[in-house]
């Protein structure tokens, strides 16, 4: 089986390297792998070029915009990335059937309530980086290829950018810190999505559609950091 990689070096992409690796030939690529591997996804036709180039079986994309604040000053920048190159990639998907694997976000609903949401929920996405992830999962749909959209929430990793860095980081450089208590989720780790990705791509019946996808749990971002913090003292030399 031939899987094509793309964002392989984000917090997720990282960890389906490993995960990946034994069903068959990963071609992983980024934004900045070399010339014939490059998949930038400010530049859609590009990276439709690289999948009809390497055709492959199953095209898993955990590239995306995910700076939240930034996307709202990044809008053209935010939609080519969450949503016009991932509606290529279905496209190129549907003519090879092939495969995409899509990581999308629990910023598609609005946030109101307290109860967990299932797959039909209606969503309603108030930020800039939510209206973009959604339009990707509608155009993902739209195309008519297979497809396995895996909605997540909170998510960390050993490498790359996350909220546990960020506090400590902040926690060496500032005295006090304020942190909000009024939003809950649910930390969820690359290496789970990473994990559950492979399992279902072999799964023996083939799994289509909108999946959410998250550790078990909840907590708040201020519990989170205390959580974090905490750890952070019982581990320092």
């Amino acid at each position: 089986m031939k899987i094509l990689l793309l964002g392989c070096n984000g917090q997720v992409g990282w960890e389906l390297q490993r995960s990946l690796a034994p069903l068959g030939d990963v071609i992983a690529c980024d934004f900045d792998s070399v010339t014939d591997r490059r998949a930038d996804f400010a530049k859609p036709a590009a990276v439709g070029e690289l999948i009809d180039r390497i055709q492959p079986q199953v095209i898993v994309n955990a590239a995306a915009h995910t700076a939240v604040d930034k996307a709202e000053s990044e809008i053209d920048l935010s939609r080519t990335i969450n949503a016009v190159t991932p509606g290529v990639i279905a496209d190129r998907a549907r003519a090879l059937g092939a495969l995409v694997v899509h990581y999308s976000t629990d910023y598609v609903f609005d946030g109101s309530g307290d109860q967990a949401r299932d797959e039909l929920a209606v969503t309603g996405p108030l930020s800039v980086y939510g209206k973009t992830k959604l339009e990707g999962e509608e155009r993902i749909r739209a195309s008519g290829c297979r497809h396995l959209i895996f909605r997540t929430s909170w998510v960390y990793a050993a490498r790359g950018h996350n909220f546990i860095k960020t506090m400590l980081r902040l926690a060496q450089e500032r005295e006090r810190m304020t942190v909000i208590n009024d939003q809950f989720g649910a930390p969820t780790g690359a290496a789970l999505l990473a994990d559950v990705t492979a399992l279902a791509i072999q799964a023996s019946r083939p799994l289509t559609g909108i999946y959410h996808l998250a550790a078990a749990g909840e907590t708040t971002w201020y519990a989170y950091a205390e959580y974090v913090l905490a750890k952070a003292k019982q581990i320092k030399p």
